[in-house]
């Protein structure tokens, strides 16, 4: 039987249709390139791209889940296709951190209920969804990163269904307090590259601002390594605050614990109530595969194309390493490629 008789595609060729508010369809053409002609053309073009590469074995073909890539690449067929392969293959060879994105299996619905992740139920005045994290409320010692990793990709699959946040792009609020040097323990620094490259080149997601309040001074210096490996257009996204009262962020978005009006428990019930809406969806995607045998040791390892820098980032992430290693008895062994 040939490969491409065993392919299965999970979703059908669907016919688009645009449900798109005006003014989004007006941000996706000047920001995105997007018109219903580029927008029909390069939906066939990945369909046949997909249907004849032998690497596939299982992949959605509905317009909402192709138009991702094509969005955060602005229409770039060659980009959007290379984004597709690396998001599979990187779901698929990291295991369960990508996989099983069930938020009803009762660590995700721990740290969800904790208020971990969650996305406000209201929009900005550019009509983006603000995502809302506290990472100091995630025990290291109880938890792993793989729980860490499968709960933010609960959430960011759940928002990438939506095509309106796939055009206007997302907000990010991010409250430092509680975290310490036992959270930098759960990622050698060789993983932390990959997360955040993969972060910002990998996962078809528009990171258009991003916040950042109590910082604490002494994990500084593992900061300013994240941010020397984002690139300039999105570092330039980034503000840090020691003032939440400084946060140049309507604070009608977030909880009433930041000097919002809804509280955070309630908010936290209604973004559940959006998990439940995209579970189903969420859950097939696992059955989505490629050709291991057909990729090279580093790619299955999750090595993208930015380390391949060598020497510059590695030693980062070493001198990284020999820091923790000395501020902490019990960071893991260092490995770098």
């Amino acid at each position: 039987m040939s490969k491409r008789l065993v392919k299965r595609f999970l979703t059908p060729a669907d016919e688009y249709q645009c449900f798109l508010s005006a003014e989004t369809q007006t941000i996706a053409e000047v920001e995105l390139r997007e018109t219903e002609n580029s927008r029909s053309q390069a939906l066939e073009a990945l369909r046949n791209w997909l249907e004849q590469n032998p690497k596939f074995l299982a992949v959605r073909m509905d317009a909402n889940y192709l138009l991702r890539y094509l969005r955060t690449k602005k229409f770039s067929v060659p980009m959007a296709q290379e984004a597709i392969e690396r998001y599979i293959l990187l779901r698929q060879s990291w295991g369960i951190a990508f996989n099983q994105l069930d938020y009803k299996l009762p660590v995700m619905m721990e740290l969800i209920d904790l208020g971990y992740i969650f996305v406000s139920p209201f929009k900005d005045k550019a009509g983006r969804r603000v995502v809302i994290y506290r990472p100091g409320v995630f025990d290291p010692y109880k938890y792993t990163n793989q729980d860490m990793c499968r709960v933010m990709a609960i959430c960011y699959e759940t928002l990438m269904e939506d095509e309106e946040t796939q055009v206007r792009g997302l907000v990010h609020y991010a409250d430092g307090s509680g975290v310490s040097f036992p959270h930098l323990t759960l990622f050698t620094p060789k993983e932390a590259v990959r997360i955040v490259k993969n972060g910002e080149r990998t996962i078809p997601m528009r990171h258009k601002e991003i916040y950042g309040v109590n910082v604490h001074p002494t994990i500084k210096f593992a900061l300013d390594f994240g941010m020397a490996l984002i690139s300039e257009k999105i570092r330039k996204r980034v503000k840090l605050y020691t003032d939440i009262n400084d946060v140049e962020l309507d604070k009608k978005l977030l909880p009433q614990e930041y000097g919002g009006e809804m509280p955070m428990k309630e908010m936290i019930e209604m973004w559940k109530e959006e998990l439940a809406k995209k579970r189903d969806i969420l859950l097939l995607n696992d059955k989505m595969s490629v050709r291991l045998e057909m990729y090279s040791d580093a790619a299955r390892e999750g090595a993208i194309s930015a380390l391949r820098a060598g020497a510059n980032t590695c030693a980062g992430a070493d001198a990284v390493g020999d820091a923790m290693r000395g501020l902490t008895g019990n960071f893991r062994k260092l490995e770098v490629d």
